[in-house]
């Protein structure tokens, strides 16, 4: 699932900027200002990893065994062009654990952890360009304020890298009420002292507000990569080896039936999978042979046993060039 998505090692990436074009109510800090402001892109850090062959982190919930204030973060995609939601864009996100390690390396500065997978996974972006994660509030370590780095695939040649963190005050209210969880105590770095914001941050800052349980929070942050909604970037798909074009399934959020549509340049054997977004596949259906030409499947998530919600689907194609993937992701209306 998703392995042949064309999106490994990518070397160009391009900069984010903020919207204000939600409610107020929804706004996170750094949008109150309004309009598109250019911030730069940040480093991948010292620990980062190639998430795109490995369909093991195709996931909501990264926190596996880690220990922490759950949080629940949510990031909303735009099209700087337009500002509209740009859907179907793959997003990784990263972060050290509570006490400042990250998984999957062994050096002096992080010990221990290599073979470890905690705290990383991706998601696709749904109709509102969103994507959300269950994970913890990340701890820190020395010379770095609380961050998380995200990724943003656009297209098949062009990603987008930065790092968000959160409101100082909030934060840290955090750390004091779970002293037992953060014992390194409250952050000692403010984001102005960091060497990744020193050319700003203000445009990076989420949310981080309480629910009503107590226990956990919710984070959010509205960013823009170039582009225009969901057409704006030219799409240069390398997976589908100009074998096939894979349509938006319509209508899109979706109630009871969607339409998939499919133009194959060549006679082909088409299979169409649907995964949910732990990456388990739910339902697999298997087209046969079909001609050259325009396609259309018409599925019903629900009748099919599916529970409302969000699914990716994919279409594998086979013939005489090869096996060619692309996957989309559909909403369900709510």
């Amino acid at each position: 699932m998703l392995k042949a998505t064309g999106l490994v090692g990518l070397a160009a990436v391009v900069p984010f900027v903020s919207k204000s074009n939600v409610p107020s109510e929804s706004k996170s800090p750094s949008m109150q200002g309004g309009g598109c402001v250019l911030i730069p892109t940040e480093t991948a850090g010292p620990f980062p990893l190639d998430l795109t062959t490995n369909p093991f982190y195709f996931r909501q919930d990264i926190r596996e065994d880690k220990t922490g204030a759950q949080m629940n973060l949510k990031l909303r995609i735009l099209g700087l062009g337009n500002c509209l939601p740009m859907e179907n864009l793959r997003v990784n996100i990263w972060h050290c654990d509570k006490d400042g390690k990250y998984s999957g390396y062994n050096v002096s500065t992080n010990p221990g952890q290599a073979g470890l997978t905690y705290l990383r996974g991706y998601q696709i972006t749904d109709a509102n360009g969103e994507v959300e994660f269950v994970t913890i509030l990340p701890g820190w370590y020395p010379g770095r304020v609380c961050h998380i780095h995200f990724q943003v695939y656009v297209n098949s040649v062009y990603a987008a890298i930065s790092q968000l963190t959160f409101p100082v005050a909030e934060k840290d209210a955090v750390y004091l009420a779970n002293t037992d969880l953060y014992v390194n105590g409250i952050d000692p770095i403010q984001p102005a002292n960091d060497g990744a914001f020193v050319d700003g941050y203000n445009y990076q800052i989420t949310t981080l507000t309480p629910n009503a349980d107590g226990v956990s929070y919710d984070a959010f942050l509205e960013v823009s990569v170039q582009g225009e909604g969901t057409t704006g970037v030219p799409r240069i798909d390398l997976e589908t080896g100009g074998q096939f074009v894979l349509g938006q399934n319509y209508p899109n959020p979706y109630s009871a039936l969607t339409t998939i549509p499919l133009t194959l340049k060549s006679a082909s054997r088409v299979r169409l999978d649907i995964y949910d977004l732990n990456g388990r596949k739910v339902s697999s259906m298997d087209k046969g042979t079909l001609a050259g030409g325009d396609h259309q499947f018409e599925i019903a998530p629900i009748s099919m046993g599916l529970s409302i919600g969000n699914y990716v689907y994919q279409i594998e194609v086979e013939n005489s060039n090869g096996i060619f993937k692309q996957y989309k992701l559909m909403t369900a209306a709510k």
